[in-house]
Parts: structure tokens; sequence; C-alpha cells
């Protein structure tokens, strides 16, 4: 199962998803406020459960980049007895000291506003004009705005940006599933974020991609899905 992030939707990374293809059958799903759930709202942890509703019941691996890993984290620590092994691309555990986490969901908020103001597709583009997104395909970013409603869009951050999830420092310990967290070498955010991942989760490594950025995926989408191939399935305990 790939959950994808922020802005994209189930049709985003199709070089990706179709190299991850040969190895795996790939199940993905437009995530509340993308794509054709684009009027559905909810937080990180309604969606983790939204997920368990419609997703196979013998375990699987679960994968996702970004806001769609910060989702399989709280899938991960709801229903662990569901899946195989857990993928996080770009992941967080969320935002420890209570003052950042509420500006940053007052930053959300701005955002959100803004998206409202401008439009979808002009979000898209101020979005991904980021230095965060340098070199990202640029095909994929036709396939995000074909389906972007930017009311989607504003209640997505409303309701499961970064500032809304709770720290999951305590409860990251908690995770015995075999882990694989991947970040771009450019990231460097992530690279420190994804290293406190795995100090916590005992069964984990830190994959790191070279000359890649937050959207690894779309940067070396052929070097993440060979990750993904040669570790998804197996136990990498330290």
């Amino acid at each position: 199962m790939w959950l994808h992030g922020f802005t994209q939707t189930k049709n985003s990374a199709y070089v990706f998803r179709s190299t991850l293809a040969h190895s795996f059958d790939v199940v993905t799903i437009d995530l509340p406020g993308h794509g054709d759930n684009w009027a559905q709202r909810a937080s990180l942890s309604e969606t983790a459960t939204l997920l368990a509703e419609v997703l196979p019941c013998d375990p699987f691996v679960l994968a996702g980049y970004s806001m769609g890993a910060r989702v399989a984290l709280h899938f991960a620590l709801a229903y662990p007895d569901r899946l195989r092994s857990l993928l996080l691309v770009s992941a967080t555990l969320g935002i420890e000291d209570e003052t950042e986490r509420r500006s940053r969901r007052e930053r959300d908020e701005t955002l959100a506003a803004h998206a409202l103001e401008v439009g979808g597709p002009t979000f898209l583009a101020e979005w991904l004009a980021q230095p965060l997104f340098t070199g990202s395909a640029i095909d994929d970013r036709e396939r995000r705005s074909r389906s972007l409603e930017a009311s989607g869009l504003a209640d997505s951050l409303r309701s499961a940006g970064t500032g809304t999830q709770r720290w999951l420092g305590e409860r990251a310990a908690a995770i015995a599933l075999p882990t694989t967290v991947v970040v771009g070498e450019r990231d460097v955010k992530f690279v420190r974020e994804g290293q406190r991942i795995v100090d916590l989760v005992a069964n984990s490594r830190l994959v790191v991609v070279a000359g890649a950025g937050h959207a690894v995926h779309l940067d070396a989408p052929h070097e993440v899905a060979r990750v993904f191939d040669s570790l998804g399935e197996v136990e990498v305990t330290r």
C-alpha cells in the first residue's frame, strides 16, 4: 500500500510506482483532501482508521511519503498486526516542542487561507517552487494539477498538517515492525528526522539516497524502488 504526499494524488509518482510494480502488487488511494477524495476531511489518526476499514485484513507492506508517511506511522501504531513491514519516505515523528507545534499550526492556517485565495493550480505552482522540491519530476506536477481542489488542500493543512500531529517520539519505540526510512541526501532536515526515527525504532534502518531532495521517490524513482525491493519484506534488525 502506497500513501502519497501533500498535493499529490494516487496518480502521482508514476515512474516510481511502475518500477515498484515489477516486485509488488501496488495499491494506492487518494488521501483526504486530495484527488477523488478532495471533499473528505480527516486528521492523521482518522485517516488511519479510514484506511483500516478498506485495506486487506491479511498483513501487507505499508509505505508512504511525507504526509503519507505520517499517516503510515499512525496506522502502524494503531494496527501493527495488519502489517508485515513499514517503509517511510521523508518522514517525521512530528514537532516535540509545543510552542513550535503551535507556530506550525498557525503557518499552516495561513497557507490554507492562501490556497483558498489563489486557487489550486497557483498554490501548487508556489508550493513546488520551494527549494525543497528542486529537481522533482515535471510530469508528476502535471499529474497533480489535473485533480487539485484548493478547498481540499486547505482542509488537509488544517486537519492533517505537521502542526496538528502529536509528537510520536514516546510511542515510536513501540513499533516492532521491520522499518526502513528513506531520505534524500540534500534534504538535510529530514536526514536528521530519519535518524531520529531509527534511533527510537529498534528494528529499523536509514537509507540516504545520494543527490536526492525531499521528494526522493521522484528525484530517484528507480533507486528508491530498489530499496523497497530489497528491504520491504526482510527483517532489518540492526
